[in-house]
């Protein structure tokens, strides 16, 4: 019985899968928030290196991994996929549950797939030091551990709700050498101004991007690095579904649905879009994207043309949003608290491609215990959101009686995230109702574009 799967470093993909090309209709232009005309690569320049910038444009369906990155891959990847044969067997139910596993990698999950390619890209520009942005502190590590590796200095501004939750993330990124804020903080205009107007503000993800912004924009040695929604970054995650498609080629399956929880879109996007080809070429999958339902950018936000950040200092794109001065509540999944969504997956969404389902946090974090009670893999919080949506479609094939292949992408562990499940097993968490009128009134601040 089958129930570890995996590939050898000499069956690491050579090459990341790029989706623009096969992707349905036309691409909106991103905009410049000053001159508010389509960004060209020379507007981005200040914030990236141009190996990136090209990386976000291309029409080049396959791009050559570098072997400098392939070789710290190697770290940790390829990544295990697994059949979740206890889980199933607590449900009941006929279908067949597979998961891909990124804790496995040094900062335990998914994001050093993109940080250590931004960390090169960097280095070979000349770049000195990166600043970025986290929430729940999975991304900041993450670079913070690339930046070590490729010798760059690195700060990152945390969301001030995560900072509090999760201290130990916070240690992971000063052990790989990085600085370390609390956003917003007094170090940036962008923080200022916020803190001006709330000294109390427990940040938001689009805070915190303002201030990585503006860092980087304000020295010329420092570049910004993000971990999740630009162009590069979900491709650079695709490694994990094309590895993902190997080894259900192995197990002799291939899946009915393929599901991811959905922040940004980086993590939903590394396993989806794989699978995308194959829907167009016919085959029969269902990509479901899986978001809190108090932050629920793809269910309840509109597609529209807005700023990735709350101080309008990134550029403007379309994307589903909530409105970039919304402010989520303060969940334990805090990597996935934004207000928008990649471009690519947002535009999948709307052309009917990709499927959305909004979950409460109680519900998730019960679906995590299930699954740390069965196999044993303690998930982070961000990642229960994917267990639910694939628990939810099992338990739908036992109602229907049929056999149904599910996979899901398990995108990192908890270790470092007890103090949530500290807060659930003492019965402290709390569902947040959909904030209706606070997402109205901050959609009522979105840029005019066209």
């Amino acid at each position: 019985m089958l129930t570890k799967i995996l590939l050898s470093e000499d069956q690491l993909p050579k090459q990341w899968y790029n989706i623009i090309p096969d992707m349905p209709g036309q691409m909106a232009p991103v905009i410049h928030p000053v001159t508010m005309q389509p960004v060209t690569p020379d507007d981005l320049l200040p914030l990236f290196p141009m190996g990136l910038i090209e990386q976000e444009v291309s029409q080049e369906r396959w791009i050559d991994i570098p072997e400098e990155v392939r070789e710290i891959y190697k770290l940790w990847r390829p990544s295990p996929m697994f059949r979740a044969h206890k889980l199933e067997k607590a449900l009941g139910t006929p279908a067949k549950i597979y998961y891909k596993y990124e804790g496995v990698s040094p900062a335990g999950s998914h994001k050093p797939n993109t940080a250590v390619p931004q960390a090169y890209y960097n280095k070979i520009a000349g770049t000195k030091r990166i600043a970025s942005e986290t929430g729940a502190g999975q991304w900041g590590s993450s670079i913070a551990m690339a930046c070590q590796l490729f010798g760059l200095k690195c700060t990152v501004y945390m969301v001030k709700v995560s900072y509090g939750q999760k201290p130990y993330r916070k240690s992971m990124m000063q052990l790989w050498g990085a600085e370390v804020f609390p956003s917003p903080s007094n170090r940036t205009s962008a923080g200022r101004a916020i803190l001006a107007k709330d000294p109390d503000n427990q940040g938001s993800l689009g805070i915190a991007i303002s201030e990585a912004v503006e860092d980087a924009a304000t020295h010329e040695d420092t570049r910004y690095s993000l971990g999740s929604v630009l162009n590069h970054v979900c491709m650079h995650q695709t490694i994990i579904g094309l590895e993902a498609k190997e080894q259900l080629k192995i197990a002799g399956d291939y899946p009915d649905v393929v599901i991811g929880c959905h922040g940004g879109g980086s993590n939903f996007a590394g396993i989806a879009f794989p699978f995308v080809s194959d829907k167009a070429n016919g085959k029969e999958v269902r990509l479901l994207a899986v978001e809190p339902a108090s932050c629920p950018t793809l269910t309840k936000g509109i597609y529209a043309f807005d700023y990735g950040d709350t101080a309008k200092m990134a550029p403007i794109s379309r994307m589903y949003t909530l409105g970039h001065d919304f402010m989520p509540p303060g969940i334990h999944a805090g990597g996935l608290r934004y207000h928008g969504a990649s471009p690519l997956v947002s535009q999948l969404v709307h052309e009917g491609i990709v499927e959305t389902r909004a979950v409460p946090q109680i519900a998730c974090f019960e679906a995590a215990v299930l699954f740390a009670r069965t196999e044993s893999i303690i998930p982070a919080p961000e990642s229960s959101h994917a267990i639910r949506g694939a628990i939810d479609e099992a338990l739908l094939a036992k109602e229907e009686g049929k056999e149904r292949v599910i996979l899901f992408n398990l995108s990192g562990h908890g270790h470092v995230d007890m103090a949530a499940y500290d807060a659930y097993l003492n019965n402290e968490l709390q569902d947040y109702e959909y904030p209706e009128d606070a997402i109205k009134e901050s959609l009522s601040h979105l840029p005019k574009v066209g």
